[in-house]
């Protein structure tokens, strides 16, 4: 009735072991956002964790700084979250197994 259930478990731990590789291998992804014509740049993985922030001395308004760095940083997640979720539903999609009726990863 439900066909080798033992091949479907272990499918489903290999689909497991590729999401945690993939979500390893994002730590290393990394992306950047910027705003102000490059005054203020950010480096993020595709984890979402930020790796670098640098801001131009041309900019000395605290406000116009933290206005950029928030545009920055929303781009370069924006970005990430993208990424990151692709790459994950590729892992997953690769790793289930077949199971009829169960086309979620269209």
């Amino acid at each position: 009735m439900f066909g080798d259930l033992t091949g479907m478990m272990g499918k489903l731990k290999e689909a497991q072991q590729k999401i945690e590789e993939t979500k390893t291998r994002l730590n290393t992804v990394l992306i950047d956002g910027e705003a102000g014509n490059g005054k203020v740049k950010v480096t993020v993985t595709a984890n979402r964790s930020i790796k670098n922030i640098s801001i131009s001395n041309e900019l000395s308004n605290n406000e116009e700084i933290e206005d950029y760095l928030i545009i920055a940083l929303n781009k370069a997640l924006s970005k990430a979250n993208e990424v990151n979720e692709h790459e994950l539903a590729v892992a997953a999609k690769d790793g289930m197994p077949n199971i009829p009726g169960m086309d979620m990863f269209k």
